[in-house]
């Protein structure tokens, strides 16, 4: 069994308060607009960490870490990218890699809007955890935890981190 951390469009800010949930996951996953490669660092410090660039995000970011990362957790399928719609609205890009890969759980950020959907059409799970920096129109920061076991995802538990203004 896996527990993730899962965030999103940090633009650079990491919030104080998410290290005691990095501290109880196993892995933090980012998806995208990470702002620098030191907020990733200061991550990588705490546990592993799995990233995509978002469209932010510089050519450091983006010789770091990939547009598109394909993997499996425990018997999940598992594919992240920054820009990738929601369930009835994926651009044809996204569609066709969901098509060809067939992934169980799909993450995305860029929106902002924090979403957990279960996709019938692909037979899949689509999150994307809003976002977690002080950067941009959202009002709550957010971010999500999860667990996988085996093929089951399953513990999805909402973080409110503060409003989008308040710095610690």
């Amino acid at each position: 069994m896996k527990k993730i951390l899962l965030i999103s469009d940090t633009h650079s800010y990491l919030d104080p308060k998410l290290i005691k949930h990095i501290n109880s996951s196993d892995e933090v996953w980012h998806a995208g607009d990470i702002g620098n490669v030191s907020l990733c660092d200061e991550l990588e410090k705490h546990k592993n960490v799995k990233a995509v660039f978002g469209n932010i995000d510089d050519n450091n970011i983006r010789s770091k870490y990939p547009e598109n990362l394909f993997f499996n957790c425990e018997q999940v399928k598992v594919f992240i990218t920054h820009i990738g719609g929601y369930p009835g609205k994926y651009p044809s890009r996204i569609k066709n890699i969901l098509l060809e890969n067939k992934p169980n759980l799909f993450i995305c950020g860029h929106s902002h809007i924090l979403k957990i959907i279960f996709d019938k059409e692909f037979n899949l799970l689509h999150i994307n955890p809003g976002a977690c920096g002080n950067h941009g129109f959202h009002t709550i920061k957010t971010a999500i935890k999860f667990e996988i076991d085996n093929e089951e995802i399953k513990n999805l538990s909402i973080i409110e981190i503060g409003n989008r203004n308040t710095i610690v």
